[in-house]
């Protein structure tokens, strides 16, 4: 719980350049995931670890989810939803951390998670459907409903960016105060609700991703 508030502070300076609390503990959690993931890989030798279990479960269910709702093979899409979770979990919890801040409570980490996704869906729509297939559902049922299609998928970068960053930076804030005015003991049940709470905005951020890209390699052809 590092207490940087909204705006992130600023750690160094290179030239114009501004390297912010934000991209320093985006870098520690990114650092964290791939020693994991290195650790689970030389580990394979000796058997199932309990990290590579959980995170073949969270594979095969967010790749069951994929196949559920878009009928079609999960593969191409799983890394960047997998990607997504685990970045994202880890994240959230990093602000439980004392000392660290979550990059997901700063609204900047948050909406350039949404414009990955944002970007995601039209390409794996055209490489799905073909540029023509896609952008027909755009027209669809009339031509009328263009400029309302355009500003639903705008809309869904600011859903997913706000929703996100509300969530995680309130969190931290409650348990900041509550460890200010009373220590730390009497907030350790809030902190445990907000393990919970991190895991299912990571959750819920990948389910969403899964429903966009669902309906953009679900566009009719005919």
């Amino acid at each position: 719980m590092g207490g940087e508030g909204i705006v992130p502070r600023v750690i160094v300076r290179l030239g114009p350049v501004e390297i912010t609390a934000t991209v320093l503990y985006t870098l520690i959690v990114s650092a964290v995931i791939v020693a994991v993931t290195l650790v689970m890989r030389l580990g394979q030798r000796r058997g199932l670890s309990v990290w590579q279990i959980a995170s073949e479960f969270l594979m095969e269910h967010l790749e069951g989810v994929m196949h559920d709702m878009a009928g079609s093979n999960p593969r191409p899409y799983t890394p960047l939803v997998v990607t997504l979770a685990l970045f994202i979990g880890v994240a959230n919890l990093s602000g439980l951390v004392p000392g660290l801040h979550a990059p997901t409570a700063d609204i900047s980490t948050t909406a350039a998670l949404a414009v990955i996704v944002f970007l995601a869906v039209p390409i794996y729509g055209i490489r799905s459907r073909g540029l023509g297939g896609y952008l027909r559902h755009y027209l669809q049922p009339m031509p009328l409903f263009l400029p309302l299609e355009v500003f639903t998928e705008l809309t869904r970068v600011l859903t997913l960016a706000v929703r996100l960053f509300g969530n995680v930076l309130s969190g931290e804030l409650i348990i900041g105060v509550l460890v200010t005015l009373v220590g730390l003991l009497v907030p350790i049940p809030l902190m445990l609700l907000e393990v919970l709470t991190g895991v299912i905005q990571a959750y819920i951020f990948a389910v969403l991703t899964i429903v966009y890209l669902s309906a953009a390699i679900q566009v009719q052809t005919d």
